[in-house]
């Protein structure tokens, strides 16, 4: 595993919604047919197509980032297959992708439902690979999800492409040879929001953590917490909440009488919508404590997930994907 150390955040950005960018994912690997062996499970031989998986969660609580996630899924396969305008291919110089597939063959895809649910997204993945005959996954929106996928993979000889894990687990301890991933991890976001959060709410705070009761949710918990304590901040309160939990209210009223300042929501997708918004009725920024203005904090959210919080996420910090459309200057090429 990479020595933590070593991380290059000379182009990382960071979100506060309503302002400035996001942190950086690096760039994909590709691969080459045959680059190890001559066969490889499902080789599509002769046959003048090749299948992709698409295993995303249709439905739970992750559902909104997995149907974004098979839009682009498909929109990809036009592209690959020549359709249309060639879209963003058009951009790419140089490059080898000439619309005509993947080496000549035509690209088709199934789709599975994950449900945001480890059982599930293996029992999908398993259909995917023996009755569908592809020769790679790509999904996730949940590392729990992306975690459990990647082994079934690596047992059956499959590449598996994590489209969404944050995990520092998915490629640390539970890392595989068939397992690959292009987004930023927990540990990432925590080192990256560090110096951000000490100018912004100095180095006397107290944070209490409401945290999703998975794998993603227990190393950003992690990560995070490493972070603020390196600043000097106090821990009040770590609680653990069901994933799909939907009411938070239980989880924040406790909130009030902990003589935190800090709340900090390790929360995603429609957990994050709710707890959030439920946090911001319950008039927690209108506080003060400690002789502070009472903050929240959310270590890691999407743009679908700050267009479902609407104005409760105004001025909120965290870390989210590069996004074209941000004109922050770091983020502009060298």
């Amino acid at each position: 595993m990479t020595d933590k150390s070593k991380f290059d955040f000379s182009r990382r950005g960071l979100l506060k919604a309503g302002g400035a960018a996001g942190l950086v994912a690096s760039t994909p690997a590709f691969f080459m047919r045959n680059a190890w062996a001559a066969n490889f499970r499902n080789d599509p031989g002769d046959a003048s197509s090749i299948k992709l998986g698409f295993n995303v969660p249709q439905t739970g609580p992750y559902s909104e980032e997995g149907k974004d996630e098979l839009r682009a899924y498909k929109l990809a396969v036009k592209h690959l297959n020549g359709e249309g305008d060639g879209g963003m291919l058009n951009t790419f110089k140089p490059s080898s992708l000439t619309g005509n597939g993947v080496l000549g063959k035509k690209v088709e895809y199934a789709t599975g439902d994950t449900q945001t649910k480890s059982d599930a997204a293996r029992a999908s993945a398993k259909r995917l690979i023996e009755k569908e005959k592809v020769l790679m996954i790509t999904g996730g929106s949940s590392s729990g999800v992306a975690v459990a996928v990647q082994s079934l993979c690596q047992e059956e000889g499959v590449i598996f492409m994590a489209g969404l894990t944050h995990s520092n687990d998915t490629t640390g301890k539970d890392k595989r040879r068939y397992g690959f991933r292009h987004f930023f991890n927990a540990y990432m976001s925590g080192r990256a929001l560090g110096p951000v959060l000490e100018k912004e709410y100095g180095k006397e705070r107290r944070a209490y953590h409401l945290t999703a009761d998975y794998n993603w949710g227990w190393t950003q918990e992690e990560s995070i917490k490493n972070t603020t304590e390196e600043l000097g901040w106090q821990t009040a309160a770590t609680v653990k909440t069901p994933v799909g939990a939907g009411d938070f209210s239980q989880y924040i009223t406790p909130v009030l009488n902990s003589g935190a300042d800090v709340l900090i929501l390790n929360h995603y997708g429609k957990d994050m919508i709710n707890s959030l918004s439920q946090a911001v009725q319950f008039g927690l920024r209108e506080k003060q404590v400690n002789g502070k203005n009472f903050e929240i904090v959310v270590p890691l959210f999407s743009r679908l997930m700050a267009q479902g919080a609407g104005d409760s996420i105004k001025g909120i910090l965290g870390t989210t994907n590069w996004n074209w459309s941000l004109q922050d200057e770091a983020l502009k090429p060298s």
